[in-house]
């Protein structure tokens, strides 16, 4: 698969070895094609954002090993459908959410996110509600496992980054996912640990999927 190759080159050219970054295989818009594909690669960390999509690509018979990551936000009349087969909910960004993961997924492996701009629009909790967060999810028995971001459209992706870099220090996390097809290296060269990419390994979605 020369777009993997092409996607782990840009890794290495921040001077960060690839493995130590998880590529989240992002499918959102394409058939179940192109998660089977991604699979044959060794690409076996998948990103969805749609509930009804994840479940009917699971429908359709994954490959063996697949790890889901859900991307989007955490809807509470989604979670019970979602909760077999979902191996990090990377959007968790409300009390609320993590309280209903934790009723049908006890010990489910979380990312808080937060939103990165401070525009109440987009979605994340704010830079001041995060630790509180992640003790309230801590408290009601989720893993926990780092922060999540997505940089702001024109912003300033670096300072953004690099603010929730700090951030995840600061808590005594594991997992930053940063960074996407257009700022992959901006995210490795912040602190990493998982990019989520979609466009830079399967093109632009099929118009049907959008």
């Amino acid at each position: 698969m020369d777009a993997l190759t092409a996607v782990r080159a840009r890794i290495a050219s921040t001077g960060r070895d690839p493995d130590e970054v998880t590529i989240v295989a992002v499918t959102k818009g394409h058939p179940i094609g192109v998660v089977r594909a991604a699979a044959d690669a060794g690409l076996l960390d998948i990103g969805e954002n749609q509930a009804q999509e994840l479940l009917a690509k699971v429908d359709d018979g994954v490959p063996l090993g697949v790890r889901w990551h859900f991307l989007g936000p955490v809807q509470r009349n989604k979670v019970k459908k979602l909760a077999a087969h979902v191996a990090l909910w990377q959007a968790v960004d409300r009390g609320a959410a993590g309280e209903e993961l934790a009723r049908h997924r006890p010990g489910a492996a979380v990312l808080v996110q937060v939103n990165l701009s401070g525009d109440e629009a987009r979605p994340g909790c704010g830079w001041d509600d995060a630790p509180r967060l992640v003790e309230r999810l801590r408290a009601g028995g989720l893993e926990v496992r780092g922060l999540m971001g997505v940089a702001t459209r024109g912003g300033d992706a670096r300072r953004e980054f690099r603010r929730l870099a700090t951030l995840r220090r600061d808590l005594h996390l594991d997992e930053l996912s940063i960074g996407m097809s257009g700022d992959l290296e901006v995210g490795v060269e912040e602190g990493a640990t998982i990019v989520r990419v979609g466009s830079s390994l399967f093109g632009a979605r099929p118009e049907a999927g959008r």
